[in-house]
């Protein structure tokens, strides 16, 4: 469609899983896309060649979140690539998961969690803003987990609770420049981050029996709507948070 034509955009994570395919969505909508990625360096080049191939622009940046250089790595190799340019959509995707309940959770658990999940996507919108084009997108990647209770993602729900939160203060404080931000908050996806579990027929059946469309999400469910988001007919939402899981936990499952 090229709807993105001559625009820039920077994809945490976007060598693998959800973040692969919204830089493939991305590039196929006409941005120049800046793929983050934090050591897979031969994923990363796969996406950028995946890019490529198909006709869009693509350039990979490493940068291992969680190191106390990483967000400078990150906007070294993000502003050489833009070679002047400015940025037009930001998508905070880079995230790590937790699977112990409160009674298992350490110190240095939490802190990695949230060092990672919500002050380094804070501090990347921070210095991002002043290479962020008016007109702007950002987008968060939240989750369902923050909507309902799940024992064994506690750690991660919080993190995810406090990155959903910050979307309306910076929508108000962004808006007179014309860029919206936002959170696209995915349920239970097939990734690879998410292969343990969804490798287990009974609970995928578990999970395709709380969804209302009965079925898990794909990587390009969740990229789609970041798409819409990220172009021309998403100007007009800000500050919202958007549930793309298929409609879990909605209530009983009307059965017949």
């Amino acid at each position: 469609m090229n709807v993105l034509a001559g625009k820039t955009a920077l994809v945490t994570g976007g060598s693998r899983g959800i973040g692969r395919a919204v830089a493939l969505r991305l590039a196929a909508d006409g941005a120049e896309v800046a793929v983050h990625y934090g050591g897979n360096e031969e994923a990363a080049k796969e996406t950028v060649a995946r890019i490529e191939e198909a006709g869009g622009r693509a350039f990979a940046i490493r940068a291992r979140f969680g190191d106390v250089s990483a967000t400078d790595q990150l906007f070294e190799g993000l502003t050489a690539g833009l070679a002047g340019r400015g940025l037009d959509i930001l998508v905070n995707n880079a995230g790590i998961a937790s699977v112990n309940p409160i009674s298992q959770v350490t110190p240095e658990e939490l802190d990695r969690l949230l060092a990672i999940n919500v002050a380094t996507p804070f501090f990347v919108i921070q210095r991002a803003l002043p290479l962020l084009n008016d007109g702007g997108r950002i987008i968060n990647m939240g989750s369902t987990a923050s909507r309902f209770a799940v024992t064994m993602q506690i750690g991660y729900t919080i993190t995810k609770a406090a990155l959903e939160s910050m979307a309306p203060t910076l929508a108000n404080e962004l808006g007179r420049r014309g860029i919206t931000v936002n959170t696209v908050a995915p349920g239970a996806v097939r990734t690879d981050m998410t292969a343990g579990y969804n490798s287990l027929p009974e609970v995928v059946a578990e999970l395709e029996g709380i969804t209302a469309l009965g079925r898990l999400g794909e990587p390009e469910d969740v990229a789609d709507v970041v798409g819409f988001l990220a172009g021309p007919q998403g100007r007009w939402v800000t500050g919202q948070t958007v549930d793309v899981s298929g409609g879990t936990y909605l209530g009983p499952i009307a059965r017949g």
